[in-house]
């Protein structure tokens, strides 16, 4: 079975050395990269499954960085954890606004870095658990091919997106609370504030159109896909 190949990008030397050791140590294969430029190379270049990204970067920021991934066909699919010293809410919520699939502040513990790490490969793993391809009203969810569609047409998805939207479609009319919505769809092991699922919602609406209206807020609750029922 081959190794999880992770990408670090962090321009303080010394600390991307102790990750680079630690990750190694806990079985996986490391690409380091000290400015934002090169992050993005390595990146195209070797795949990797999860880059730990810093948002203080030189050359090219952290949040370029995410977004600039999160267009590429290449390494849109990939999981970024962001992990730096900008400990605000909001820097949190705009982290999550361009695709970050988790967010670890400094100064922080490496035993939990790590346990953060193996979650988010977890859930990748395990999506091949369920069924692989989900239709409802108009809206295709392909999980083999990681692949969705609005009306035929194509949604560009980050993976906490895709994630969302299939909790939502598997079971239409059904209310889900924020605090579900993160443990079903961005894994339990997530350290999400429940706000940052309302950027997420946000977001996939307006990626998927004329089909929006689909997901429906309940107020004081959270979310839920419109029960095809009710349309009839």
């Amino acid at each position: 079975m081959s190794k999880n190949r992770i990408l670090i990008v962090e321009d303080d030397r010394s600390l991307a050395d102790v990750l680079d050791y630690n990750l190694r140590q806990d079985g996986y294969e490391t690409v380091v990269a000290l400015n934002g430029q090169d992050g993005l190379n390595q990146a195209k270049l070797k795949t990797p499954d999860l880059v730990v990204l810093d948002l203080m970067l030189p050359v090219v920021d952290g949040l370029e960085i995410c977004r600039r991934l999160r267009a590429d066909p290449v390494t849109r699919q990939m999981l970024v954890l962001m992990l730096t010293a900008k400990a605000e809410e909001t820097d949190q919520v705009a982290g999550f606004s361009v695709g970050a699939d988790d967010y670890v502040t400094k100064p922080f513990s490496v035993k939990v870095l790590l346990e953060r790490i193996r979650a988010l490969l977890r859930r990748r793993q395990g999506e091949s658990q369920h069924d692989e391809v989900i239709v409802s009203q108009g809206i295709l969810i392909d999980r083999e091919r990681h692949r969705c569609t609005a009306g035929d047409q194509p949604l560009d998805l980050t993976p906490s997106e895709f994630g969302l939207l299939e909790t939502l479609l598997r079971q239409p009319g059904r209310v889900f609370s924020r605090s579900e919505l993160i443990d079903s769809a961005l894994g339990g092991d997530s350290l999400v504030l429940e706000r940052t699922i309302d950027v997420h919602i946000r977001a996939l609406r307006k990626k998927m159109g004329g089909y929006a209206e689909l997901v429906e807020t309940v107020r004081g609750i959270g979310y839920r896909l419109r029960d095809p029922a009710s349309s009839e």
